[in-house]
């Protein structure tokens, strides 16, 4: 088998893995954002992992892991691009924190997925910890547009079946997409993603995970010239 078809068939194992069902947490204190960033002109990509503690969502710990992508871009396996500097970064944040992170958000999808499993279950899997995925821009589905009002949602339809939510984080703001990872459901998601955005679109760990990893390539790219 060849390097697609092999993480295909890992995708099918880690999907019997994810539980989708689960209440997800009832007190969240601190939530650990993940983000990668790529370099458009090489394979140079960038994980940032950054974890806020509630209720104003300060950072507390950070981490970033910069490195050549070991796998090719290929929608739909992006979490094999995409694990190894996130799983590099999460192995410096750890012992920042007294305890693991009670939700992990990834910007990415879940099992919003043609296999589904998306970035989100891969990491929720391999880190046994409650996970979802925010994302930006649909990749699966199909959905009716939310109301115009914060918390106004629909659901993600895709073979005849709900696999996340077209979320509304701010009123007359366009929707982001929400999915499970693991160990959470979707009412339990959704809750969480409103309760990481007080003030705009995007949760707040997505937003200062994507500046660190940003970041982190900014300064990788200056010091290879």
């Amino acid at each position: 088998m060849g390097q697609v078809e092999d993480a295909e068939t890992l995708q099918a194992e880690l999907r019997r893995g994810v539980d989708a069902d689960a209440p997800g947490p009832d007190v969240v204190t601190t939530v650990a954002g993940f983000d990668v960033a790529y370099d458009t002109d090489s394979d140079l990509v960038a994980g940032a992992v950054v974890v806020l503690a509630a209720p104003g969502w300060e950072m507390i710990a950070s981490a970033t892991a910069v490195g050549q992508a070991a796998f090719p871009y290929v929608p739909g396996l992006l979490s094999f691009r995409e694990l190894p500097p996130l799983l590099e970064a999460w192995k410096v944040v750890i012992p920042q924190l007294t305890a693991p992170p009670d939700l992990l958000v990834c910007d990415g999808h879940g099992i919003a997925h043609p296999r589904r499993s998306g970035l989100a279950c891969h990491l929720g899997v391999v880190l046994d910890l409650p996970t979802i995925g925010v994302a930006k821009t649909q990749f699966v589905g199909e959905h009716s547009s939310p109301g115009t009002r914060r918390g106004d949602r629909t659901a993600i339809i895709l073979d005849g079946e709900p696999v996340g939510a077209a979320l509304r984080t701010r009123d007359d703001v366009r929707e982001v997409y929400v999915s499970v990872g693991h160990r959470t459901n979707l009412d339990s998601a959704c809750r969480w993603v409103l309760d990481l955005c007080p003030r705009y679109r995007l949760p707040e760990t997505t937003r200062a995970a994507d500046h660190l990893s940003r970041r982190a390539l900014a300064e990788a790219r200056t010091a290879a010239l």
